[in-house]
């Protein structure tokens, strides 16, 4: 216990010391706003980096890290979802703030583990591993609730099926739960949400205060799932970024181990490097906002840190990552079985966030029971839910939603329609509809230009129709 503490106040004697710096710079890249952060290591210090950009919709177009022994040194080319510089005076503040704050804070209990407690639980991983030959924890439908004074925030994973989220809507709203916002992500036949709500029965809202009612409204939603574990409380997730959050339920659901061919479009290779003694993980896959932090989360949820790295966007759409990492034991990738549980899991993580389908945006005023009936209405006109991200702010809800029909097909014009007089022409828009009938077959089109941008990184490309699509409502 002396040697822990001395080792905590030589740590924070060092953090003090050398506080975090970042720079922020318009002139040394033509079309990017390049950030450079140096500061003191520790387990999870690029990923914090990495988070704040995501949450500022920055696009990472280049990036080059190395962390060797003590000190933490970052390069990042961004731009905005446009590809404009960033320019504006008060979001770079904020940039250089948060991730100052992010990185000073040795205690914030977020970013920072134990290495003692990781050390431990690499142990048993590797005991598990050899013992069974692969790890794949049990596959449970579970759910989980956590107030504050705010929200109550339910997490729940399970079975994918059809017309799951809207009964799952529609339980909530019946229990007089207004959901305030929620992300839902389905890979795989499995699905992950972290939904936070407030207590619609009170004029001022807030949180669930009732312990009978919250217990209630676990066991209503956990029969919805059919589960066989019961109610999972999870009490630290209301520390957590709710994307990382997601990435951690799904990764626990064993998604990754789950039926289902991985995308022909996404390769992972784990190898090697005995001279240097580090494994080398390369990534190649299309490119999308928030893929550093997709592949960065789940690298340090497994445990690894990564010691040097570089991304880059690639003509034609494509992303290139390459990582040299180790267990936080110091160790790289030791076992088949284990290169073989960071292919799966990194497929899996670029994975979550993809969708092809039709992507609508229900914007409009606020009311008890919106969500179920939006859900409602997709699933009566046979659609699937592949994705959603929902919002409600000062009186306006904001919702996205990433559809298909079950079968992967184009969804209809008259489809779209339908939907758009049932929730109103001014609520609705139409984001992105890639698969949309253009004059020609919608499969050979998708086809077609995914060959065409990827054909120089993958030798086979099997077209979208060949793969079973998740099953949502």
């Amino acid at each position: 216990m002396a040697l822990a503490d001395d080792h905590d106040e030589y740590a924070k004697l060092v953090r003090g010391m050398n506080p975090p710096r970042v720079v922020i710079d318009n002139e040394a890249s033509d079309d990017a706003t390049v950030i450079r952060v140096d500061s003191v290591n520790s387990h999870g210090t690029l990923l914090a980096v990495v988070q704040v950009i995501a949450d500022l919709n920055l696009v990472i177009r280049k990036a080059y890290f190395s962390s060797d022994g003590s000190w933490f040194m970052d390069v990042f080319n961004v731009t905005d979802r446009d590809g404009n510089k960033v320019l504006d005076t008060p979001t770079i503040s904020y940039i250089q703030t948060v991730i100052q704050s992010k990185l000073w804070c040795p205690d914030d209990g977020v970013f920072h583990c134990d290495e003692e407690f990781l050390r431990i639980q690499f142990v048993v991983c590797m005991q598990t591993l050899e013992a069974e030959d692969c790890y794949y924890p049990e596959v449970r439908n579970t759910v989980g609730i956590v107030p504050s004074e705010e929200y109550t925030s339910i997490e729940l994973t399970g079975t994918d099926r059809p017309g799951l989220l809207s009964e799952v809507c529609a339980v909530l709203a019946g229990m007089q739960c207004a959901v305030r916002s929620a992300e839902l992500w389905t890979h795989n036949t499995r699905v992950a949400a972290v939904v936070q709500v407030t207590d619609a029965a009170k004029a001022a809202g807030g949180a669930i205060e009732d312990k009978a009612r919250i217990a209630d409204i676990s066991r209503r939603l956990d029969n919805l799932l059919r589960g066989q574990n019961g109610v999972r409380a999870a009490a630290a997730a209301s520390l957590t970024h709710k994307e990382r959050r997601l990435h951690q339920m799904m990764f626990e659901d064993r998604d990754y181990g789950a039926a289902g061919r991985p995308d022909p479009r996404t390769d992972v290779s784990v190898t090697h490097c005995a001279e240097r003694g580090y494994t080398v993980v390369v990534v190649r896959c299309r490119d999308r906002p928030k893929l550093l932090f997709d592949t960065v989360c789940t690298i340090t949820d497994m445990q690894y840190v990564v010691h040097h790295g570089t991304v880059s966007s690639e003509p034609g759409g494509g992303a290139y990552q390459e990582y040299y990492i180790r267990h936080v034991d110091g160790h790289p990738v030791s076992s088949e079985a284990e290169r073989r549980r960071v292919v799966q899991c990194l497929e899996a993580a670029v994975e979550r966030r993809t969708a092809d389908g039709l992507e609508l945006e229900v914007r409009t005023d606020d009311r008890a029971g919106l969500l179920s009936d939006v859900t409602r209405i997709f699933r009566e006109n046979g659609l699937t839910i592949r994705r959603a991200e929902i919002s409600s702010e000062d009186g306006e809800a904001v919702d996205t939603f990433y559809l298909s029909d079950p079968q992967g097909h184009p969804v209809e014009a008259k489809t779209i329609e339908a939907i758009r007089a049932q929730i109103g022409e001014a609520a609705l828009r139409v984001k992105n509809n890639p698969l949309a009938d253009d004059g020609g077959s919608s499969s050979e089109v998708a086809a077609g230009s995914t060959a065409f941008l990827f054909g120089n990184l993958f030798k086979f490309y099997r077209p979208f129709q060949n793969f079973g699509l998740i099953k949502l409502y």
